[in-house]
């Protein structure tokens, strides 16, 4: 009961079976039965992963609050989340893993000053040894003319050297992880893409979540949905993909230019089979050859091993990329996101925020991934007392999130 009161687990949820919780309250089930052991230290493996942004605040808090005498080791790709609960970062790299005593955001700056020095030092390093490699060449030609045996013996040390300074010479380091996201805008004319007419989002049964009022989806926004769990975030956008993809069957309050071309990500990725093979995947869904799709594939970080086994088999980061070849090959010039971020690691976090910002992508997404909120969003809706109002920015709905308000 302690434990689950210092999680803020209200009571009616501490009887209920596992099955019949959400994936957010089952996650800080697992928490907490591993509390209640009283561990030496506590090892997290992406414990962010489907909690909601009431939920990671509760879980920041309680964390910052365990004895200090407690190690905490935790993986995760949210990076708001690491830096407000950690104070060293281990960056896992096949050579040698660098070590900062600071939060990941710091830490990730201070990584980037020591990559870059050492690709300074690396060009230098490789200059300096071209030099004594053509000073050497020089050297080799008069001592041949004139038969100097000194000549012949500098000409070999200056070899000598220039090959040592190359064998110690590392290139600095590239990380190969996210594999290439690009998503091009397949044109349109169109300034406004989609227009609401306050039409009204409901739950299966018809009951009312809120009403959008009058709304205009134009090029090049980028438009966060913001909202607590079970406000109609995903409702929304179910309905957006259904009234771009079958015009036909779409209410009269939800309208979508003609030229749409539409891009989907969801966190379930469920557009993806699990019987099917990447490769077959791409094959069968666009118009590239075989050698081509092996390419693309390979360039989205899938070895040759990966593209033939089943899409089941493959991890969620695996998935996630996949899924995000998909849709770069799609061409959408507009773009519905469901948390996208949800299995991708840091890397292909950062190419999908430079990817949808380089080409002024237009999207709608819903995340609870702050950073990524931050860095992508242009216009912020929000869903509060069952209408979609539009905020100046994110920050007021995450400061009420994160105190419970």
């Amino acid at each position: 009961d302690v434990v689950l009161e210092s999680l803020d687990v209200p009571e009616a949820m501490r009887g209920r079976l596992l099955k019949q919780l959400s994936g957010g309250w089952q996650r800080l089930a697992m928490l907490a039965r591993t509390w209640v052991s009283e561990p030496d230290v506590l090892l997290l493996d992406e414990p962010t992963n489907h909690l909601d942004l009431e939920k990671i605040a509760q879980l920041e808090a309680w964390l910052n609050a365990l004895p200090r005498d407690v190690p905490v080791i935790l993986s995760s790709h949210d990076r708001a989340f690491l830096d407000a609960t950690t104070n060293r970062t281990l960056f896992l790299r096949p050579e040698q893993s660098p070590v900062f005593a600071l939060p990941y955001t710091r830490a990730r700056a201070a990584l980037d000053e020591a990559d870059a020095s050492e690709a300074r030092r690396y060009e230098r390093d490789m200059k300096v040894a071209e030099q004594l490699r053509k000073q050497a060449a020089k050297l080799n030609n008069i001592g041949i003319n004139s038969g100097s045996d000194l000549l012949v013996v500098k000409t070999k040390q200056l070899k000598q050297r220039a090959e040592k300074l190359e064998d110690a010479a590392k290139p600095a380091h590239l990380e190969r992880s996210a594999g290439a996201i690009r998503l091009a805008n397949r044109g349109t004319h169109a300034k406004v893409l989609v227009t609401l007419e306050d039409a009204a989002v409901t739950t299966p049964d018809g009951t009312l979540l809120f009403k959008t009022g009058r709304q205009f989806i134009c090029q090049g926004d980028r438009i966060v949905l913001l909202g607590l769990n079970g406000a109609g975030k995903s409702r929304l956008v179910s309905m957006l993909k259904q009234a771009i993809e079958r015009p036909e069957t779409a209410r009269d309050s939800i309208k979508a230019t003609p030229s749409l071309v539409l891009g989907y990500g969801d966190q379930a990725l469920a557009d993806l089979a699990d019987t099917d093979t990447p490769i077959g995947t791409i094959i069968r869904r666009f118009d590239v050859g075989d050698q081509r799709a092996r390419a693309l594939l390979a360039g989205a970080g899938m070895t040759i091993d990966m593209q033939a086994r089943p899409i089941g088999q493959l991890s969620g980061g695996q998935k996630a990329r996949l899924g995000m070849l998909v849709l770069r090959l799609t061409e959408p010039n507009f773009t519905l996101l469901d948390e996208p971020t949800n299995h991708l690691d840091i890397d292909g976090q950062e190419a999908l925020e430079s990817e949808l910002m380089a080409h002024q992508a237009s999207c709608l997404l819903v995340s609870h991934d702050r950073s990524f909120v931050r860095a992508v969003g242009n216009r912020f809706w929000l869903i509060e007392r069952k209408r979609l109002v539009e905020v100046e920015s994110p920050e007021g709905f995450f400061a009420s999130v994160g105190s419970g308000a």
